[in-house]
């Protein structure tokens, strides 16, 4: 793992906040609260920024080598920092760092490399709506299920 990777730019994603998809990504967590729904313009559930996952990144140069092999990667955690309610109709641009890179010796022996993501969300108006962070951490053995 390159600790010097900190700070270093994943790219780019914008995505547009759908009503349809908001009321979808409610039904799919199981949340029948009605501000998802009943609104002309529904707030969008905790968790909805996940979604931007399904649109591409932009890169402004080449992807950066995280050094770590994918298949021995585990989720470690998540977390939102609200700023803004995320409402249908907005748009947001999330930019892509590593916000931190390290390791440590896992208690059952071998090595764990954690490195945290971190995607700052504005909408259309240029506001800070949400901060996401995810954790990812590869083990020294291939993760199994």
């Amino acid at each position: 793992m390159n600790e010097n990777l900190k700070g270093a730019s994943l790219g780019t994603t914008t995505f547009p906040v759908e009503r349809g998809k908001v009321r979808e990504f409610a039904s799919a967590i199981f949340d029948d609260n009605p501000v998802y729904v009943d609104e002309e313009t529904p707030l969008a559930p905790p968790t909805f920024t996940m979604t931007s996952q399904f649109w591409p990144a932009t890169l402004d140069g080449p992807m950066p080598d995280l050094g770590i092999d994918f298949a021995r990667v585990v989720h470690g955690e998540q977390e939102f920092e609200y700023i803004e309610p995320i409402r249908a109709g907005d748009v947001l641009t999330g930019e892509i760092k590593v916000a931190d890179a390290y390791s440590k010796e896992g208690k059952r022996g071998g090595t764990l490399t954690f490195v945290v993501l971190e995607t700052r969300f504005t909408n259309q108006h240029g506001k800070e709506a949400v901060v996401a962070r995810a954790t990812i951490i590869e083990t020294s053995k291939a993760a199994t299920s």
